[in-house]
């Protein structure tokens, strides 16, 4: 089977060498339109794990690889006039140039052809395919690849040109750790990514957004005047050392350029030859790119190599036409599964570049594990295993600042253990747990034993603060028949019983959302149909426009008038009173996900010609005006939060931009707390679901709008919540699944956790006793069979 690679840079060069020693019978061609010592880079950052993969594939070249790899451990940080320095993150770097020398002479060693300077008119592929009698055409030409956008309409690239320019140069200056440093100038933040590559040459990559550049004047001045610039601004970390480029026939318009996110929906494409099909195949940049914060396109590049070669392995591959679509269909499905994880991570990783002003007003400690953890594939307990005394300081200097002392000696509880005070309030850790629906009231909406025993658990469960449901203020505001209400004393009453409990019987506080539901109202329960209208016993429903929310489907509710809006806000100002005198210690209005004043924030379901309608702050009037009923009659010494929906997921919704501004009016009308969520506004939502999903909009309204938020979506354990917490990107973390299955989610996780603080009912002591003591033999039973090194996270990627 001969091949044709089109394009000679690392990825390409390495498929090559690798089909051809497996199949020594074949040609293999690599075309490169470029000279063979040209080269637009200066390092290459690879992982250790990629170096043992290079080891396993071709131990010939791994070994001259490894013998010309300059090896890190640490990363430094330069930041507000400290260094900050975290461990145990083991990269390695190789000159662009040194990688490719040695992949070229392997090449020839095994006998690829290799043509450089032959440029290749993507038009012209056929003939090249007829000339070297090729069976496989692999892809490999680099970021703006030519077959790429030739073969689009089967390809489908999607490209994402990201916001920061950048320029990549290099420096006789050598660094003992992967650096990051940043800068604020008149014209904004900038920020270098710096990293030594070989015994006397490090790359030296400046990053800005695009506004910056701009004002900076970078766009008007040439090669030697742009790097002037970035040398005077990282003198301190130059030392003194120029910096120096491999494009200095450029101006700084063109050599400053922004990160195309490359993704490709296929990556296969059928050429037709004559009376022939053959495969096109993507690999490396030509399929994909990410960011170059969290590691190297080479990297991939060289991954993609392996897997192919490996899909290839079947003997009969070249006779059996079938085998071979199988076999690229299989390389396409391992690599975008992998490619998929590592570009999400690289795109939050991005987006923690794009806005770094977000984050400078952080002290500097968590300013540095904002940065390691940015990704989210780098967690607390990931970070701990690369360096014990780092998180341990870190840990120690979060304590402190959350008014604990007397851990300068012993160790810091994690940040989720800390306490957190809003008003007259604190909360003894920053576990809420989520507001979560019950349908389980009486008829006439009184909470029942089930809603005791339920919030009871979760209480003295661990939890710093429980939630209810959303309680309706109103008969008519209800989204069930069984939804819980507090419109009557009889409601306050049973309402106390169950602050009585909590109380009493646990150090948690209890927590109370007021909402209506607006056109969500009058539906099944969720186990008889979500969000599906009511046969029989519906009531009439009312909404910021006549909308329903299921088309064809929903009740259509009436438009609102501001008599309704008087009578609303009474419902929700007589709910609060009678929430106060039950003893809740919190209140929260909901103001998400499609129910009523929801329905007023966002521009899908709010068609208003008049006051209440049209731009953000008109939209915003009449939940504004709810609760500042609300705050007046709230004791001002209990805190207040308002749960939002941060993005509605629907274009012409609103976004997270909608989101901070509407946070800053809820801020200035006197709320402590934003619960961030997102969604449920319109049924046609496209979220975008993942771990953690939710969290970088509590991140952005908290630094933006400035104001402590809670996080929730898909938060499914304490390192995931404690990362959260210690980068700043929440206050509070609210778990709700996994609160359904484990009532002592809270206490379990210290367990696992090793936090022995955790204030357990005496009643279960014996408890805590046996499920230490099994956390303790599954580690030592874990420790024995893989072994320490099999332990500790995968290292190598700059996240």
């Amino acid at each position: 089977m001969n091949v044709l690679v089109v394009g000679g840079g690392p990825g390409g060069l390495y498929v090559a060498l690798l089909l051809k020693r497996r199949r020594p019978d074949a040609v293999v061609t690599v075309v490169e339109r470029n000279r063979p010592d040209d080269t637009f880079g200066w390092g290459v950052v690879l992982s250790d794990q990629t170096v043992a993969n290079l080891r396993e594939a071709d131990p010939e070249s791994a070994d001259a690889i490894a013998g010309a790899l300059h090896r890190w451990d640490d990363i430094a940080i330069h930041f507000g006039g400290r260094t900050i320095r975290s461990g145990g993150h083991g990269f390695s770097g190789i000159g662009r140039q040194r990688l490719l020398t040695i992949l070229q002479a392997r090449c020839r060693e095994v006998g690829v052809r290799l043509r450089f300077e032959a440029e290749t008119d993507a038009g012209g592929l056929e003939g090249l395919v007829e000339q070297e009698g090729a069976a496989l055409v692999i892809a490999a030409d680099g970021i703006n690849s030519r077959l790429r956008e030739r073969f689009a309409a089967t390809y489908r690239p999607d490209i994402d040109v990201r916001d920061c320019r950048f320029v990549w140069l290099g420096t006789p200056r050598t660094f003992d750790a992967f650096t990051f440093a940043f800068r604020e100038t008149d014209a904004g933040w900038f920020q270098a990514h710096a990293y030594q590559f070989d015994e006397g040459t490090s790359t030296f990559i400046v990053e800005t957004p695009q506004a910056v550049w701009a004002r900076a004047g970078l766009a008007e001045m040439s090669d030697v005047e742009s790097r002037a610039y970035c040398a005077t601004l990282f003198a301190d970390i130059l030392g003194g050392a120029p910096l120096l480029s491999n494009a200095a026939h450029l101006r700084g318009s063109a050599q400053w350029i922004r990160f195309p996110r490359v993704t490709c929906a296929e990556w296969v494409h059928w050429l037709p030859v004559h009376d022939r099909q053959v495969p096109v195949v993507l690999l490396g940049d030509a399929a994909h790119t990410a960011h170059f914060s969290i590691g190297s396109g080479s990297k991939l590049a060289l991954e993609d190599a392996i897997a192919l070669d490996r899909q290839l392995a079947g003997d009969d591959i070249a006779a059996r036409p079938d085998h071979l679509r199988s076999a690229l269909a299989s390389y396409q499905a391992e690599r975008a599964v992998e490619v998929l994880k590592l570009q999400n991570a690289a795109r939050n990783s991005t987006e923690w570049f794009e806005h770094v002003e977000r984050y400078a007003r952080l002290a500097p400690e968590q300013f540095a594990y904002s940065l390691l953890t940015r990704s989210q594939r780098i967690s607390h307990e990931n970070l701990r295993l690369r360096d014990p005394a780092y998180v341990a300081a870190f840990e120690r200097w979060f304590a402190h600042q959350a008014g604990l002392a007397g851990h300068d000696a012993e160790p810091a509880p994690p940040a989720i253990f800390t306490p957190f005070t809003v008003r007259g309030v604190t909360l003894a850790n920053r576990i809420v747990v989520s507001p979560m629906a019950q349908y389980s009231a009486a008829a006439d909406g009184t909470p029942t034993d089930w809603h005791l025993v339920h919030l009871g658990a979760r209480a003295t469960g661990g939890a710093g603060l429980v939630m209810t449901e959303m309680t309706c203020v109103a008969p008519d505001a209800r989204i069930t028949p069984v939804c819980p209400g507090l419109w009557t004393e009889a409601h306050r009453d049973a309402w106390a019983r169950i602050v009585r409990f909590v109380h009493e019987h646990s150090p948690a506080r209890i927590g109370l959302q007021l909402g209506h539901a607006g056109a969500k109202g009058a539906t099944k329960t969720m186990w008889e149909g979500i969000d599906q209208p009511l046969e029989s016993g519906a009531w009439p429903l009312m909404a910021a426009s006549a909308l329903p929310y299921l088309d064809g489907i929903s009740q259509t509710p009436r438009e609102m008038t501001e008599a309704d809006m008087a009578r609303v806000t009474s419902e929700f100002v007589r709910a609060t009173e009678l929430g106060r005198d039950a003893g809740f210690d919190w209140l929260e209005l909901h103001a998400a996900h499609g129910y009523l004043l929801s329905g007023f924030l966002s521009p899908l379901t709010n068609h208003r010609p008049d006051a209440y309608g049209g731009a953000l702050a008109a939209r915003a009037r009449f939940p504004l005006q709810v609760f500042a009923a609300m705050r007046a009659v709230w004791p001002a010494d209990r805190p207040m939060s308002v749960r939002l929906s941060a993005h509605d997921w629907v274009a012409g919704g609103n976004t997270d931009d909608e989101a901070v501004a509407l946070a800053r009016l809820f801020r200035d009308a006197g709320a402590d707390v934003i619960d961030v969520s997102a969604g449920q506004v319109v049924k046609r939502e496209r979220p975008v679901y993942g771990r953690m999903w939710q969290t970088p909009f509590a991140d952005r309204v908290r630094q933006e709008a400035g104001i402590a938020t809670i996080a929730v979506g898909a938060i499914t354990d304490a390192d995931q919540a404690t990362g959260i917490i210690a980068s700043g990107r929440a206050d509070l973390v609210a778990i709700g699944r996994p609160h359904l299955a484990n009532p002592a989610w809270t206490l379990t996780e210290a367990a696992r956790h090793g936090y022995r603080g955790a204030i357990w009912p005496v009643q279960y002591l014996a408890g805590k006793s046996q499920l230490e003591r099994l956390i303790e033999r599954e580690r030592a039973m874990a420790g024995a069979t893989t072994g320490a090194a099999d332990a500790a996270p995968p290292k190598g990627e700059l996240t």
